[in-house]
């Protein structure tokens, strides 16, 4: 392991302890010491031991009087107005002066006030611009203190060790950058064949699915140098300190080689250019420096470039053409399979009970990123801390789930007696319809417990298997669950809450996009009116379509709204009792599983049947 040595201090640094130390010495310490030799008599003494002729040696200074004894002995007295003092000093035969006070000429006091002054700081100023600029290993202009480094940061195998093992959920994008680390292991069996190995390669994908953390183990991997920095720290207020940042990055790692360069954010610095003529902005000039190092230099020593973006749309196509960053790696939201491994290597550094079961956290966790696996895991430790546990149990799990979906249960939040029957109705409409449709989700858990989001209570579904596509009457489905909640409370209370505003809001985005995203409806067919813009942040929509058309829209998707709002009021009028038994014992218990949903409802459906005893 490389021996990390202590940065050294400025010389400037050891001059000003040095000075210190004199003007302690000589403030302080000096005049201590001399003090502790001089004797403080009255006047009347020291008139005393003239006339007596014990005084041998007189000063008399402006505030004070200093005089010696015939044994060299030191006393100090303070002046007095006494006209014949110096006759008597002159009868008693000791030797006297006076203190001389010269007065400077005009000419030296203002070179001592202000010239020299002036000197020392236009000095001293020069002598530490001059030291900056070395440090920022340019010369003078070049660089304005150091701005012009890139300060990038450099991990090495031996402080990271991160390996491919430490990355679980993304298989395709490990497999893809598995032959750079092959690349970098053994060029010569590439430069055999004619093979050119790309010069970089582009990690897209949603925020925390662990783009970062597969650039340091492929560095890991292949045991090279990998230097790390942000677009953003390209963009400096002034113009050309980007470019210049660039260049120190580059030439950084030329002469580390072979290595890897990760630019994290790329979209910071190379967003698209405008096309304005005569631009010529910060952000500009760096992303044309950074194309021309690109180009510049030599793949084949080893010097592999990756990026990580979460919108690739806006990146310039300059900077995605082939011979710059060649490759595009999608690093996507892992799928069921992943996200059990994901919490398996979380799970390593954190006491387990062995009865754990991952599946079923993964399951509950559906499109959950690597980043919010591993906070379930770190919330569910903490969970068990706070229960005085030393282990974490599968409750501790499913719990911390729903507190990355729905917050921390509000505790303080104490509902009155009919608005929890309300929320309870609310919720027992959403499971119940769901319940009564097919292709539905089945219920895991209802709870009318608020939480810390907002939300007063919550009905989770959890799909049995992995679904990548989605009919149209899943769909339909899906936007009928949302509107039971409003059903029910229509339909028990006559009258509706601000409680929908969730479902209603996650009901129109679903219409929407069928009319004008997915093509499924009669009136306008396979015709895309929307954009998407955003994809992996959020995925906002742009409307492409003329005024009277997007009019046209919104009235459909009411229509589409209004259709499965009248079926699911239709499901909970005709399933009423088992609404009213599963809304009491909602209201009773406040959070019911799955499996007691169902029991209920069968059990109420059995009394039903003609014949059933009461």
């Amino acid at each position: 392991m490389n021996e990390i040595k202590k940065p050294r201090k400025p010389l400037i640094f050891y001059y000003a302890m040095v000075l210190l130390a004199l003007l302690v010495l000589n403030g302080f310490i000096l005049p201590l010491i001399q003090s502790q030799r001089i004797t403080e008599v009255d006047y009347g003494q020291f008139m005393q031991m003239t006339e007596a002729k014990q005084v041998a040696d007189v000063e008399v200074q402006e505030n004070q009087i200093l005089f010696t004894d015939q044994e060299g002995k030191i006393y100090q007295t303070g002046v007095m107005d006494d006209p014949q003092l110096t006759e008597r000093l002159y009868a008693s035969g000791a030797k006297f002066r006076t203190q001389i006070i010269q007065q400077a000429s005009p000419l030296m006091s203002f070179i001592f006030s202000w010239v020299v002054p002036i000197a020392i700081f236009v000095a001293l100023g020069q002598y530490l611009s001059k030291k900056m600029i070395d440090r920022a290993g340019g010369g003078a202009g070049s660089m304005m203190f150091g701005m012009g480094k890139s300060n990038a940061k450099i991990y090495v195998k031996s402080t990271s060790g991160i390996k491919f093992d430490d990355v679980a959920g993304e298989d395709e994008a490990k497999e893809i950058l598995s032959e750079i680390v092959d690349f970098l292991h053994n060029p010569k069996k590439y430069e055999e064949i004619g093979a050119k190995m790309p010069k970089g390669a582009l990690l897209v994908g949603p925020p925390g699915t662990g783009k970062t953390l597969l650039a340091k183990a492929v560095a890991g991997e292949a045991n090279v140098p990998f230097f790390s920095i942000s677009g953003s720290e390209f963009v400096e207020m002034f113009v050309g300190m980007g470019a210049a940042k660039v260049r120190d990055l580059f030439k950084q790692a030329n002469e580390k080689a072979p290595c890897i360069v990760f630019i994290d954010e790329v979209d910071a610095i190379g967003g698209k250019r405008d096309g304005r003529i005569g631009g010529n902005d910060e952000r500009e000039q760096t992303l044309n420096q950074l194309l021309t190092e690109m180009d510049g230099f030599d793949g084949s020593k080893g010097v592999v470039i990756l990026a990580a973006t979460n919108r690739p749309e806006s990146l310039d196509p300059a900077l995605l053409r082939p011979g710059r960053f060649d490759r595009r790696v999608p690093v996507e939201l892992p799928d069921l399979q992943g996200r059990v491994e994901i919490l398996k290597v979380h799970a390593r550094k954190v006491q387990m009970q062995n009865n754990v079961d991952f599946d079923a956290v993964a399951r509950t966790a559906a499109g959950a990123s690597g980043a919010e696996l591993a906070n379930i895991v770190n919330e569910a430790a903490l969970r068990a801390v706070r229960d005085g546990r030393r282990m974490v149990s599968q409750a501790d799990l499913e719990e911390s789930v729903e507190v990355i979906i729905a917050g921390y249960q509000k505790k303080n939040r104490v509902l009155s007696d009919k608005e929890k029957m309300v929320v309870a109705y609310h919720e027992i409409g959403h499971a119940l319809v769901a319940a009564k449709q097919t292709h539905s989700a089945p219920v895991q858990k209802i709870t009318i417990i608020p939480r810390t989001s907002g939300a007063l209570g919550y009905t989770m579904q959890v799909e049995e298997g992995e679904h990548f596509l989605l009919s149209k009457t899943e769909l339909e489905n899906k936007i009928a669950t949302f509107t039971g909640g409003r059903a029910a409370e229509s339909l028990i209370f006559n009258q509706i809450t601000t409680g929908a505003s969730n479902d209603i809001e996650q009901a129109t985005r679903l219409a929407r996009a069928m009319i004008t995203r997915y093509g499924m409806s009669d009136e306008f067919g396979m015709v895309a009116m929307e954009q998407l813009t955003n994809q992996y942040l959020g995925g906002d929509t742009t409307l492409a379509c003329s005024q009277e058309t997007a009019n046209r829209i919104d009235e459909v998707v009411r229509a589409l709204i209004a259709n499965q709002y009248h079926r699911a009021y239709e499901i909970l009028h005709d399933n009423i009792q088992q609404l009213h038994a599963l809304a009491k014992y909602l209201y009773e218990h406040e959070t019911i599983t799955g499996e007691e949903f169902m029991n209920i409802l069968e059990k109420t459906e059995q009394q039903m049947l003609p014949g059933a005893k009461a």
